[in-house]
């Protein structure tokens, strides 16, 4: 079984995603992991749709 690129990290007030591929921290820090994203990034893991999920919630916190 290949090894995740992007995994959800729990960390203090939150959680945050870790990429694997690059050893650093990719988006932003929720206290609330939304469950769609959550799902991609334990499902599929397609790049692409985490970058759309991660746009749509960055523009919500605004």
């Amino acid at each position: 079984m290949a090894k995740r690129q992007y995994v959800a990290c729990g960390v203090p007030g939150g959680y945050r995603i870790w990429n694997d591929k690059t050893r650093r921290w990719w988006g932003d820090h929720y206290e609330l992991c939304p469950d769609d994203l959550l799902a991609e990034l334990n499902g599929a893991a397609d790049p692409a749709r985490i970058t759309a999920l991660l746009k749509r919630y960055r523009a919500l916190k605004r």
